[in-house]
């Protein structure tokens, strides 16, 4: 829920998936921007997750957010790069600040606008019409 209310502050829309097949499927029926991810899901491992980016032809940005260890971590990496994935990585517990920079800079990026960080909180709409003008 932290991370889905991090995602909206930054201008998101959210879509939750609690497990391999429903991410898939929401993959399959949606297109999304942004894809925040775990690599350890109810009914299987992230990658095959990363698996269906890459046949949806997934163009966004991937965020993973994983419990496992940091050589996990850059694997998932290779394999996502492997795919034609870029991918950002963040340890849990997650840094709610870091996660804030990483979804604002994911909206801004999609807009077309540069990235620029907004310390002590997000206003992505504001910064937006400063670069609009």
């Amino acid at each position: 829920m932290l991370i889905a209310a991090a995602a909206k502050q930054a201008g998101h829309a959210v879509t939750l998936a609690q497990s391999c097949a429903e991410a898939i499927q929401h993959l399959q029926a949606a297109r999304f921007d942004c894809v925040t991810l775990d690599l350890m899901l109810e009914d299987g491992d992230g990658v095959e997750v990363l698996k269906a980016l890459a046949v949806a032809k997934f163009t966004g940005s991937v965020i993973v957010i994983s419990g496992m260890n940091a050589a996990r971590r850059i694997a998932a990496r290779s394999c996502a790069r492997s795919l034609g994935i870029e991918l950002q990585s963040l340890p849990k517990p997650v840094d709610l600040a870091a996660l804030r920079i990483c979804l604002a800079n994911q909206c801004k990026t999609a807009k077309g606008l540069p990235v620029v960080h907004t310390w002590g909180g997000i206003v992505v709409d504001g910064v937006a019409e400063q670069h609009r003008s």
